[in-house]
């Protein structure tokens, strides 16, 4: 079936569903007494996605700490962010739903379970459930979970079963949309600085510090994998900004990435020095990458998951961007470039179903961005970086 066809009946599936539901809530709602809760002394909080999508949460969650300074902060994530999670510092505890249209590692859960899932939730007596994704299935978990009040986005359906609403803006960055919603929800201004909000336990620095030893600065990372094929810059050419950043300014390049990357890493790997390098690619967790990324000056890669979780520990970023929106997705540290071309159908943002004419082999989005640009983008960062006496502030403006 061809995927613009299978795009309109899944759209016209959720506005179907997003009918029945607005009927039987529209129905069911006055016979039930909604109150706003002031304040929230036990709130849920999804973000059921990828890595970077919880990490594009962290300035919402630390608005939601301080406009709720007392409440317990129940976070649901999947089971790949479960550890991440519990370094988040407003968080007070972590509860893991693999979702099965999220899921990559394992087959996951499919919704009527995961409605029941929540349903068990009941006894916690939520006062507030707060679904940080613009979709129908969340929406009726977070509905499920019994919460006194619920709020979230109606752009992908169930908005009838939300107390609080809002359309998610699909040109804002996603940590925007996240901090409006909790603005909307207690109705309050937020700063236009957070404080960061992950703080990696003692271990992983004690393992970050292990894994990088005497390695000569600067430590730059090289994140080879674009996680998908669609968002997959050649490994060749991050190997020649490598190269040439290391005859350049001596730095030790720093290979990351996970034991699915290996050949990705391999091949990028076998055109530099091996005494340049510390290939840490498949051996570690999240949290001692955090660690990592924190030691590094600079950290070289996609649109992935280690590329948000270098901003959240303040690291400087070069990102290559083919078919992501970085004004959705990108990092906006002081000392952060973005590297990109423009094309009239760039960026699609098409991700999980991109065009067919991109499949099978790099998009011209990211083949036609050359490796002197990303040697550029990263001379001109070390420099700039160079010159500040602290590691660069990250700023998250509100919508």
């Amino acid at each position: 079936m061809p995927l613009h066809i299978a795009d309109r009946r899944e759209r016209v599936a959720v506005a179907t569903t997003d009918l029945i539901l607005g009927t039987i809530a529209a129905l069911a709602r006055p016979f039930r007494r909604r109150v706003r809760p002031q304040p929230p002394k036990r709130i849920l909080a999804l973000r059921l996605e990828r890595i970077g999508d919880l990490l594009m949460t962290l300035p919402a969650l630390a608005d939601l700490r301080s406009l709720a300074p007392t409440a317990e902060i129940d976070l649901i994530v999947g089971s790949w962010n479960a550890d991440l999670a519990r370094a988040i510092d407003p968080v007070s505890r972590v509860m893991s739903l693999d979702a099965a249209w999220l899921a990559r590692e394992s087959q996951g859960h499919t919704l009527p379970s995961l409605v029941r899932a929540a349903r068990r939730w009941r006894p916690n007596a939520y006062d507030l459930a707060i679904n940080f994704e613009p979709d129908i299935r969340s929406n009726l978990i977070a509905a499920a979970s019994g919460a006194t009040w619920t709020a979230g986005y109606k752009s992908g359906g169930g908005g009838p079963l939300l107390d609080v609403s809002i359309e998610y803006d699909t040109r804002a960055h996603t940590t925007d949309n996240a901090r409006r919603l909790i603005s909307t929800i207690f109705d309050a201004a937020i700063p236009d600085e957070v404080s960061p909000t992950l703080v990696a336990p003692a271990e992983a620095h004690e393992n970050a510090s292990r894994l990088l030893g005497a390695a000569e600065q600067p430590l730059i990372g090289v994140h080879v994998s674009g996680g998908r094929a669609i968002k997959q810059w050649p490994p060749e050419r991050f190997a020649e900004v490598a190269r040439r950043l290391i005859e350049t300014t001596g730095a030790t390049i720093v290979l990351t990435g996970g034991a699915a990357d290996r050949l990705l890493v391999e091949t990028a790997k076998a055109s530099l020095p091996p005494s340049r390098v510390v290939d840490i690619a498949g051996h570690i967790d999240l949290l001692t990458l955090s660690g990592v990324l924190e030691r590094l000056d600079l950290l070289i890669t996609g649109d992935t998951g280690p590329m948000h979780l270098a901003v959240a520990v303040g690291t400087p970023v070069v990102g290559v961007f083919g078919p992501s929106d970085p004004a959705r997705y990108g990092p906006r540290g002081a000392y952060d470039r973005v590297v990109r071309i423009d094309l009239p159908c760039s960026p699609c943002n098409r991700i999980r179903l991109p065009p067919a004419r991109c499949v099978g082999h790099t998009p011209d989005c990211l083949a036609l961005i050359g490796a002197d640009r990303v040697f550029a983008a990263a001379r001109e960062v070390l420099h700039e970086s160079a010159r500040a006496s602290t590691q660069p502030a990250r700023t998250s403006t509100s919508a």
